[in-house]
């Protein structure tokens, strides 16, 4: 008991000056500023035409601020080099024509330890090429207090992601729909663009369908007389088709086609690339259907043995005939509220046996049985 007694009153003379040193090296440490975020970077997944993107920074200090702290964030090319150098990345600088600094001042109040924020707009990214990255860099500057060092620089950082997940895979089944919610629409068309992405396993019958209505109007593959692979447009006056139409077997195709009754022009394009263009007195196009068996169906043609051994997705109609740019950057996605979209069936959501018309007309598929889905990841990386 003595000797405890006899070193308590040094036990605690070396606990008050550690307290007192801890307390003399907090007084005398610098308050500094720095970036208030838990990663200096911030990855952006572009999925097609993502419209405008808004982005907010803050910095604070570790201690309240002893006086007003004035900062801005400004774009700082020359930290592209560091960012790439330092994670051994290839990349570009994001566009002049893709970002602007909305509000690029900070402040913090006496007293406080956090900014406003600032902000910054990007925009045009569905634009940038996909097989690419981008980096916007920035950087804090301010007179009035030390920053950071490992935390003044920002970087923002932008990359392609999938735009398709997942597709329906419709062999041995078909979709249908009847009656359309928006008639008036699709019966005696003056206009016309029909589209879809298309993966065919195999090609080796004599007729595969794609989407429309026998003898009124149809997109198929094959027929008496063709190669099985060969795109043909049936329709009851004539048959439309050329060598130049085959497709491949095992992967993706996008397959479009227009029409204009005046004129009778018609086009018909492979992956957004014109492939073959004609005049046909067609007359007026309807793929209303009779409610029994001649419906607007997607793969099948009337029979069960006509359907598509592969996969769909993207399929599209339109009352309005599509411009070859119009038509070659949408094939893996389009805006639903796009004008002249009829019905907008993206094959994505998984489900039993409903496929949701997009473009929010209602046009719902039906399909004939429970479908099968499959995971993918497009446009492929190249």
């Amino acid at each position: 008991m003595k000797n405890i007694i006899k070193f308590y009153p040094l036990w605690l003379v070396a606990l008050t000056l550690t307290a007192a040193c801890q307390s003399n090296n907090e007084e005398n440490f610098s308050n500094k500023a720095y970036i208030n975020a838990k990663e200096m970077t911030s990855e952006t997944i572009i999925k097609g035409n993502v419209g405008t993107i808004s982005k907010t920074i803050t910095i604070a200090t570790a201690r309240p601020a002893e006086k007003e702290v004035n900062a801005q964030i400004i774009f700082k090319p020359s930290l592209f080099y560091t960012y790439t150098k330092r994670y051994y990345t290839t990349a570009e600088l994001l566009p002049n024509n893709c970002y602007k600094i909305l509000e690029k001042q900070l402040m913090i109040n006496k007293g406080s330890v956090k900014s406003n924020e600032a902000k910054i707009s990007f925009f045009n990214l569905g634009t940038l090429d996909r097989s690419k990255t981008y980096i916007f860099p920035v950087e804090v500057e301010t007179e009035d207090i030390d920053l950071l060092g490992s935390a003044k620089e920002y970087y923002y950082i932008f990359k392609a992601g999938a735009l398709i997940n997942v597709v329906a895979d419709i062999q041995d089944n078909y979709l249908e729909i009847y009656p359309w919610k928006t008639l008036g629409r699709i019966d005696h068309m003056k206009q016309l663009t029909m589209e879809a992405l298309v993966y065919p396993r195999e090609l080796d019958k004599l007729i595969s369908t794609i989407m429309g209505i026998e003898g009124k109007f149809l997109m198929r593959i094959g027929d008496a007389g063709l190669p099985p692979n060969q795109l043909q447009i049936a329709t009851p006056n004539t048959n439309i088709t050329d060598s130049k139409l085959q497709l491949k077997t095992n992967t993706w195709q996008h397959v479009a086609l227009t029409y204009n009754e005046d004129g009778g022009e018609i086009k018909i394009y492979i992956n957004g690339k014109l492939m073959y263009e004609d005049e046909r007195s067609i007359g007026s196009i309807t793929l209303e259907g009779n409610g029994y068996d001649r419906n607007f169906l997607v793969g099948k043609s009337y029979d069960d043995k006509r359907d598509l051994n592969g996969c769909i997705s993207e399929a599209r109609v339109w009352d309005v005939v599509r411009t070859q740019e119009e038509i070659a950057s949408s094939i893996y996605s389009v805006d639903p509220t796009t004008p002249g979209l009829v019905a907008y069936w993206k094959f994505d959501d998984s489900s039993t046996l409903t496929v949701k018309d997009y473009s929010g007309n209602g046009n719902d598929l039906k399909a004939n049985k429970t479908l099968t889905w499959k995971p993918v990841s497009l446009p492929a990386t190249k």
